[in-house]
C-alpha cells in the first residue's frame, strides 16, 4: 500500500469557519458501531476496553480526547478511538464477542465530525434542530440524535462552549454549510 493511500482523507479537507462560533471539520476519527445487549458484560468489556472510558448512561457521551463511548440507542453504542487503531479495535471486539449476538462495524469513513466552539453554540444549533437546546434539556455530556435541517445528526456538548456533531459523510458539505450559515456574524438570536 502506498503512503498516500494510508493517510485518511476527511470529507471536506479540514474546512473551517469563524463567526458567532467557530466551526471546523475534525480530523479523521475512528468510529465503530456496536450493536447488542448493552447490559451484557462481554459487550461492556469490549466497548470500554477499546474506548478507555466508562459505559455511558442512556443518552450520554463519555469522551476523553479521541476516545469515547456514545449511547446511540437502547442496543447501540458508537465507540470512538484514534483512526489508525480502528481495524485493530474492530478485530479485538469481534474476537471478544464472537459467540454472542452482537454486531461490530467500522463506520469511520462513512461519517464526518465537526467541532463548534464559542458561547453561542446553543443558539447556532437551535436554529437547525428541533431538539430542545436549553441548558436544562441538554446539559454537557448528554447526546442527542436528531436532525440538522433535513439530515440526521448526533451532537453533544463537551462543555458550555464546545460541541461535537456527527453526520453521514455524504452530507458533510451540507451540514458544514448549515452550521456556517447559522453562525454568521450578526445573526445572533440570544435565546440560549
Amino acid at each position: 500500500m502506498s503512503e498516500a493511500l494510508a493517510t485518511p482523507v476527511t470529507a471536506l479537507g479540514g474546512a473551517q469557519f469563524d463567526g458567532l462560533v467557530s466551526v471546523r471539520e475534525m480530523p479523521a476519527q475512528g468510529m465503530i458501531s456496536l450493536r447488542g445487549d448493552l447490559a451484557m458484560p462481554p459487550l461492556k468489556n469490549a466497548a470500554t476496553g477499546v474506548a478507555g472510558v466508562d459505559m455511558p448512561a442512556q443518552r450520554a457521551a463519555e469522551c476523553e480526547g479521541a476516545r469515547g463511548l456514545l449511547w446511540m440507542a437502547p442496543d447501540e453504542l458508537l465507540v470512538l478511538c484514534p483512526y489508525d487503531e480502528t481495524a485493530e479495535a474492530v478485530a479485538s471486539m469481534d474476537k471478544l464477542l464472537y459467540s454472542y449476538h452482537a454486531l461490530v462495524t467500522d463506520v469511520s469513513d462513512a461519517r464526518a465530525m465537526f467541532e463548534l466552539r464559542g458561547g453561542g453554540l446553543r443558539d447556532v444549533l437551535a436554529k437547525l434542530t428541533p431538539a430542545d437546546m436549553s441548558a436544562a434539556a441538554l446539559p454537557p455530556g448528554e447526546l442527542r440524535r436528531s436532525r440538522l435541517a433535513q439530515v440526521p445528526a448526533a451532537f453533544w456538548l463537551r462543555s458550555e462552549t464546545a460541541a461535537q456533531v456527527i453526520c453521514f459523510r455524504s452530507v458533510a458539505r451540507y451540514v458544514f454549510d448549515l452550521l456556517k450559515t447559522a453562525a454568521q456574524p450578526g445573526s445572533a438570536v440570544g435565546f440560549h
